[in-house]
């Protein structure tokens, strides 16, 4: 039922923002609703409420009940916000208030209902995906810590050994078959230890014929979790098609599909701009835009613009700390500017020069990557591909604050180049998406 509860939350959306239209249109307004310029505006505020709805997570994300209620409210009235901002721009009372507040009032119903749905399909799922690790004991808690958060697939961690326990014994015990015979897991997972044991790789071999799934660790990580764990990386694993390097229609077709995100946000930009630098006046003063060198494909440098969030300290584009979520630094303008994501609005115009790209790994500051390149393995592989203003570790795990962060980006920054599309591409827009409407930060 999990992969059915999202379609049919849309489903239901569609559906109750219809019938309210037409309801009103019948015995209300006495019109024809498909033959009015209102249905086009009906179709587009079911559009935004299920952006809306996608935004705040539902129906995957709430684990709790005060999480579902909030959500689903928060969704609905948002939406129906949203829709009278755009009447108010426009001028005209393009629906009826009945029809986008009765929506707001009915939906958090439905999405409560679908949450329940996908909620119940989130347990079958874990039930499922029952794993055993052979692997060491700080691998096994890394990877159960990693299981309490968003994994990509829900799965539970229900036994585990070390390679040397898991190997056959010299009195011809099978420990690992063993244990899968009284656990009864149905994904066993192999860390470059387990696998290069040959009396564990034997029991693998016939746990596998029995119809358990085998995962290398790295596979494991790669399809639950949507990254790539450097304590299992060699450098022949990082041998794979990059999408801009090895497919060169993806690198045209993401350009082109670009540039058009970028004007439109040059519009926004310009709107947005003047609102700033008046904000600025009382709560921010210096200068409206932040200019720092960022290093982007290829390990060239551009100047990467923003508006600044924080008190003018130091050269304008020169080296800084890393920055943390609560820097004292941040101005209170800037804090509402941060929240929003409007202070990356300016980097349009970065993205129309192509410095950036709308998803990527986000640029880092030269003397960063001169750190990171000497500490971290494999860091200079991100950048054989454009910088972006999103990317999948900035959906992932967030605001990188120290080397720590950054170690666990460039896992999920791996796992982006080895599965980089326009379909990867897409879904981390509509987690971004969600991202900034459920007002999680993302990583600069």
């Amino acid at each position: 039922m999990r992969r059915v509860a999202r379609p049919l939350l849309y489903v239901g959306v569609l559906a109750i923002v219809a019938g309210i239209a037409k309801a009103h249109a019948t015995w209300v307004g006495h019109y024809d609703l498909t033959g009015s310029a209102r249905f086009a505006w009906t179709a587009l505020f079911a559009g935004i409420m299920c952006v809306t709805a996608y935004g705040f997570g539902l129906p995957d994300v709430p684990r709790t009940r005060a999480a579902a209620v909030g959500g689903s409210v928060g969704a609905a009235f948002t939406g129906a916000v949203a829709m009278s901002i755009v009447q108010l721009f426009v001028g005209d009372a393009l629906l009826p208030r009945s029809v986008v507040f009765g929506s707001a009032l009915l939906l958090p119903d439905w999405y409560r209902l679908c949450i329940r749905l996908s909620a119940g399909g989130r347990l079958r799922a874990e039930a499922r995906a029952r794993v055993v690790v052979v692997g060491r004991p700080d691998e096994v808690a890394a990877l159960e810590l990693e299981l309490q958060g968003q994994p990509e697939r829900p799965a539970a961690v229900i036994g585990h050994l070390t390679p040397e326990a898991a190997a056959v014994q010299p009195d011809g015990t099978r420990p690992l078959q063993l244990l899968l015979d009284q656990l009864h897991p149905t994904v066993l997972v192999l860390d470059l230890a387990a696998q290069q044991h040959d009396g564990v790789v034997a029991q693998a071999g016939v746990l596998h014929e029995r119809g358990v799934r085998i995962r290398t660790l790295s596979a494991f990580y790669e399809d639950w979790l949507g990254k790539l764990p450097l304590s299992e990386l060699e450098r022949a694993s990082l041998f794979f098609d990059i999408g801009e390097l090895h497919r060169a229609g993806y690198g045209r077709a993401k350009r082109v599909l670009d540039v058009p995100v970028a004007l439109g946000g040059m519009v926004a930009l310009a709107m947005v701009a003047p609102l700033v630098w008046v904000a600025n006046l009382g709560g921010n003063r210096g200068p409206l835009l932040y200019r720092q060198i960022r290093v982007g494909k290829g390990g060239g440098t551009f100047t990467l613009l923003k508006f600044r969030t924080m008190t003018p300290s130091g050269p304008v584009g020169g080296v800084g700390n890393w920055t943390t979520e609560d820097d004292p630094r941040i101005t209170p303008v800037g804090r509402v500017l941060r929240k929003t994501h409007l202070d990356e609005l300016p980097q349009m115009v970065n993205i129309l020069r192509g410095d950036l790209g709308v998803v990527g790994p986000r640029p880092e500051q030269p003397h960063y990557v001169d750190e990171l390149t000497d500490k971290l393995p494999f860091y200079g592989l991100r950048h054989v591909v454009r910088p972006g203003l999103t990317g999948w570790a900035q959906v992932k795990y967030g605001y990188a604050g120290n080397e720590s962060d950054a170690l666990e980006k460039l896992q999920y920054e791996f796992w982006y180049l080895r599965h980089q599309s326009l379909r990867t591409d897409a879904k981390i827009v509509g987690r971004t998406v969600r991202s900034v409407l459920g007002s999680e930060g993302t990583g600069r």
